[in-house]
């Protein structure tokens, strides 16, 4: 398979909006880490999965450091919508975890589905524009993937109303998504 030869941007053709795709992905990280500490935060560290969702945790926090860094970096105006994310997320977490364990993962395997799209998207954007930012959602686009496989190897679609559940916590992520990009 061939790799498509990229082109010049056409005169007045605008390049990625790397400044929105920065602000949504340090969002959405900051969010992941929030329902992670809310699914923690019912589970407690002694449940079975809790060691699984430490070690997401852990991951989705070093993404959100690495994004905080290059947004301090270029100047790019985080999310107006933060403290919302901070409440949201963790009640999703904490929602979903109450439920049982098997909605919690279905929580993560909604959300990473989502943004293993989200940043494919970003990436064909991108192109080569921006080698360090596509460097970043590629390698962090990987522990997303990881994170959803686990989620479905440790029971996700067995949660009490799986396609429900999975189709409205992807639709509330897309909805995160265009807000945080926007404000």
């Amino acid at each position: 398979m061939s790799t498509p030869t990229a082109f010049p941007p056409r005169p007045g053709a605008r390049g990625a909006d790397r400044a929105s795709m920065l602000r949504v992905d340090q969002a959405g990280e900051y969010g992941a880490v929030r329902i992670y500490a809310g699914q923690l935060a019912v589970l407690g560290d002694r449940h079975p999965m809790s060691r699984e969702i430490s070690h997401m945790a852990a991951q989705e926090e070093r993404h959100r450091a690495h994004f905080d860094a290059m947004i301090a970096e270029r100047g790019v105006r985080p999310t107006v919508l933060q403290p919302f994310w901070h409440v949201a997320g963790f009640a999703l977490g904490a929602a979903t975890a109450l439920l049982g364990p098997e909605a919690a993962m279905a929580c993560t395997a909604a959300i990473e589905t989502e943004i293993d799209d989200h940043y494919g998207k970003q990436l064909a954007e991108l192109g080569d524009q921006d080698p360090d930012l596509s460097d970043a959602i590629a390698d962090f686009r990987a522990e997303e993937v990881e994170h959803r496989e686990a989620a479905l190897k440790a029971g996700a679609e067995s949660a009490p109303a799986y396609p429900l559940l999975f189709g409205m916590i992807r639709l509330g992520c897309r909805a995160a998504i265009a807000l945080s990009r926007r404000y």
